[in-house]
């Protein structure tokens, strides 16, 4: 059986990333697509190709096919040689490839393959590949991504014209998102992605959430956290004060004797219900006093006789 040099066929390095491996698939299936090639063999090329990027692209086929590379499989005569005591990772079992490939491949990875297979199909089933996944960003308000609801987002797949020819083409569609939703998650569309070849089914579409920053609120996963300033008096004596939360303002009481940086944690009133908010006080002083409010000031501080600083013994 003859070995296939899948970099070969490809046009790449051995050491080629993934990117240089798909721009070098599209760039081929465009050349020798059977619609619209005039290339001698064309269609045989189509499915050399095909078969090479499905080896390439997947990390895991690539590192078995690379360490056959190195143990010397290729005979001098270009046949496949497997080395002593090396089986198929996967014992013949069908690949989830979409596609009609090699003895060649079938002997390392399994599945459908080789000429008595091909026969019982037509030259337009041996080229059918699954479209592409889409991946895209969705960037959200934190009020919308508190309330959910429809948004309209753009990006690009891949498909062909009338004509066969491969091109980029921008799509829009009205997606609903969850309430709730946090930065970072992923909202998948089964079969919004690239259009598939030759009837097989269609790629998905991957919206990954991000979230603009908000002038208040600091967002940690479902939470919220919320730095809210209070005078000295109210975090010496205590007080009800209103605050705003993603839901509509909230009356809170501040504790008698609270510090600065304390917390207060409100459950159920973060990003979602399943999140909270995470209140920190911030002790804020007025920038000017008046002289009544210095000498007041000043029978305070000889009435509490109060050192803040008295844990720190004599490191200061």
């Amino acid at each position: 059986m003859e070995f296939k040099d899948y970099y070969k066929i490809m046009g790449v390095a051995e050491n080629a990333d993934t990117d240089a491996i798909r721009k070098a698939y599209r760039k081929l299936a465009r050349k020798y697509h059977p619609d619209v090639s005039k290339e001698a063999d064309a269609e045989q090329h189509f499915k050399e190709v095909g078969e090479a990027y499905e080896v390439l692209k997947d990390k895991d086929k690539r590192t078995e096919y690379d360490q056959l590379r190195k143990l010397g499989a290729r005979g001098h005569d270009g046949n496949f040689r497997p080395p002593p005591g090396w089986q198929a990772r996967n014992g013949g079992q069908q690949t989830s490839a979409d596609g009609d490939f090699s003895d060649f491949f079938s002997s390392i990875f399994g599945g459908f393959g080789g000429a008595q297979q091909a026969g019982h199909r037509t030259a337009r089933q041996t080229f059918r590949r699954r479209g592409e996944d889409v991946h895209s960003t969705l960037a959200l308000l934190l009020d919308e991504a508190h309330q959910g609801g429809d948004k309209q987002i753009s990006f690009q797949i891949q498909d062909s014209d009338e004509h066969g020819h491969l091109r980029r083409r921008r799509k829009t569609l009205k997606v609903k998102i969850p309430a709730g939703v946090t930065r970072g998650q992923q909202i998948r569309l089964k079969g919004q992605g690239g259009p598939g070849m030759g009837g097989a089914e269609n790629g998905d579409l991957f919206i990954e959430i991000d979230l603009a920053p908000h002038p208040l609120f600091v967002v940690d996963g479902k939470h919220l956290q919320l730095t809210v300033p209070i005078t000295p008096t109210e975090a010496a004596l205590g007080a009800s004060i209103k605050i705003p939360s993603l839901g509509g303002p909230l009356n809170i009481k501040i504790p008698a004797d609270s510090s600065g940086g304390q917390k207060l944690r409100l459950v159920g009133k973060g990003l979602s219900k399943a999140g909270d908010l995470i209140v920190i006080l911030r002790i804020s002083m007025p920038k000017q006093h008046s002289d009544q409010a210095r000498e007041l000031y000043r029978q305070l501080a000889a009435e509490t006789q109060y050192d803040p600083r008295a844990d720190w013994g004599n490191l200061a």
